[in-house]
């Protein structure tokens, strides 16, 4: 796993988010999106939303327009030191264990370009609804939402159709 090879790497003293961007590759924005939206389930004070909000805006629209995650060098310089790191690993890794429990690679096609925009449009709507409080960008990212799931619901039952049809005239 990613987070304990960076946490016990003893070339390492301190671990930058720089670093844990360029492990992470091309799941960065992923992960990152999933640290910032986590907290907005839990019962937080008031302005976490805002504070949170902030990075989801930028991320969803590096999702969208297909960039690579990008972050100030003022964020990617920040670090831990790599004992510190190691006990947050050690209290994260179990978790995210019982979640890849759950989660595979499966219908990749959902997860690469163009659908992989279609949900970070999805999640800036969201993460702007969010951040600024306005349930009506909130109702317009679940209707994009639900827009976005019927018609890759469609695509896909098309496609099964399709096959069946092939594979019809195949047999006949």
């Amino acid at each position: 796993m990613v987070l304990f090879s960076l946490a016990h790497d003893p070339a390492r003293e301190r671990i930058s988010v720089g670093d844990l961007l360029a492990a992470l590759g091309d799941r960065a924005i992923g992960a990152l999106m999933f640290i910032f939206a986590v907290p907005n389930v839990l019962p937080v004070p008031p302005g976490v939303s805002a504070i949170l909000g902030t990075p989801l805006i930028f991320l969803s629209a590096q999702l969208t327009f297909g960039m690579k995650p990008w972050r100030p060098n003022v964020v990617r310089r920040r670090s831990f030191s790599r004992s510190d790191f190691a006990t947050l690993a050690r209290r994260v890794v179990p978790w995210l264990i019982k979640a890849e429990k759950l989660l595979r690679s499966r219908a990749s096609a959902l997860s690469r370009p163009p659908a992989e925009n279609l949900v970070g449009l999805v999640c800036l709507l969201l993460a702007l609804g969010i951040l600024e409080r306005d349930g009506l960008w909130i109702a317009g990212g679940l209707v994009a939402a639900v827009a976005t799931g019927a018609v890759v619901s469609g695509v896909v039952f098309a496609l099964i159709k399709r096959a069946t049809c092939l594979f019809k005239q195949a047999l006949a």
